[in-house]
Formats: structure tokens, sequence, C-alpha cells
């Protein structure tokens, strides 16, 4: 069996919710993005979509596994692969993991993306949820 890194259970109460906080992340990075002025900086939206992302994760592990990742969000690239096995395309793998591995230097780093960083953070994301919508639908 795989580490996993800490965990949590959680049950389909927490799915529903979590999912509905996975969707207003999704909104709100695509307006980020819509609305942004000429010159402005990438680095909002792109910490918009890597939440978006990590919410996604949690409610499908939640769903596959009743348990989600606590604290090292590199470690939910593989709570994932093991409640999904091969039924996590390896395209949506590293999709979380490119926008995961943006974490700190969004956040807390100094260095400012551009807008198309977060135009491409978005597509990506974009392209996860689609995927992660169709299997919590399942």
């Amino acid at each position: 069996m795989a580490r996993t890194g800490s965990t949590k259970k959680k049950d389909a109460t927490y799915i529903s919710g979590r999912l509905t906080v996975a969707r207003a992340y999704l909104k709100e990075a695509r307006n980020s993005n819509d609305w942004a002025d000429p010159g402005d900086i990438g680095n909002p939206s792109i910490s918009a979509v890597k939440n978006c992302a990590i919410a996604y994760a949690d409610a499908l592990t939640a769903k596959y596994r009743g348990e989600i990742n606590q604290g090292d969000h590199s470690a939910v690239v593989k709570l994932l692969r093991a409640a999904l096995g091969k039924e996590l395309p390896n395209r949506q793998e590293a999709n979380l993991k490119a926008l995961l591995d943006q974490k700190d230097e969004v956040q807390y780093g100094s260095r400012s993306k551009t807008r198309d960083d977060a135009e491409r953070a978005l597509e990506r994301l974009e392209e996860l949820v689609t995927w992660a919508e169709a299997q919590l639908l399942k």
C-alpha cells in the first residue's frame, strides 16, 4: 500500500459541502481571469485555481476512499491515486500536481506570476474539473 500522508475520515455530507466550495473557487478563478486588467498579476487567480483543485481532490478522495489529505498538499496526489488507482488518468494526475507545485511560490513567494500564467493554470483546472465532475456523478 502506498503511503498517502496524514488523512482524516469524512462522510457523504462532507463530499457535498466540499464540492460546493470547489465550485465556488472555480467561479472565483474564472472571474479573476475574466475581470483582470492588463498588467495585473496572476497570483490571486492561481491561488483560487490551486484551492479549487484541492477542494475537488478532497471531494474525490472522500467519495472513493472515505478520507481526505491533512496538511501536506503534495500528498493529495498520492491519496487520489490510492483512492482511484488506474481510474485516475495520468493526465489528470499531472494537471493536479502541476497546479499544486505552484502553491508556495504563488501564495508565499515574492515573484509575480503573469496573467498568461494564470490563464494556463485555469486551462489545466478546467480539464481537471471536467474529469472530476464526471467521477463525482458516478
